[in-house]
């Protein structure tokens, strides 16, 4: 096991699931901590994942760049019925999806033994 620098932020990262282990796999050749959770979208009720992301001094910017390249945007097409039409036909609608939403929180005490 090797010696971590200290953590001084933590970075939550949510994609989707089709990405998850592309954007873990990109995290750990970083030499970084990362935890996987599954999770779900609250907008369309997708299987995503949570990805806990320990980050040293000065790994921001690279974290940032490999998820970029882990995770890509895609269109999804939602049946929503047209209001006032007199079929119940719903009309696909697109919806750009996927990508990545980060959080990044500073740590003020991180230990680990």
């Amino acid at each position: 096991m090797t010696k971590l620098k200290s953590i001084t932020a933590l970075m939550t990262a949510v994609v989707q699931e089709q990405d998850a282990d592309l954007a873990q796999h990109s995290v750990e050749e970083l030499g970084l901590p990362v935890v996987h959770f599954s999770s779900a979208g609250g907008f369309l009720g997708r299987r995503n994942a949570t990805l806990l992301i320990g980050l040293t001094n000065g790994s921001e910017e690279k974290v940032v760049g490999a998820l970029k390249s882990a995770c890509r945007q895609r269109i999804e097409y939602l049946a929503i019925p047209l209001e006032g039409s007199p079929l119940p036909m719903p009309t696909p609608v697109p919806v750009t999806v996927g990508g990545a939403t980060i959080f990044t929180s500073l740590v003020e005490r991180f230990e680990e033994f």
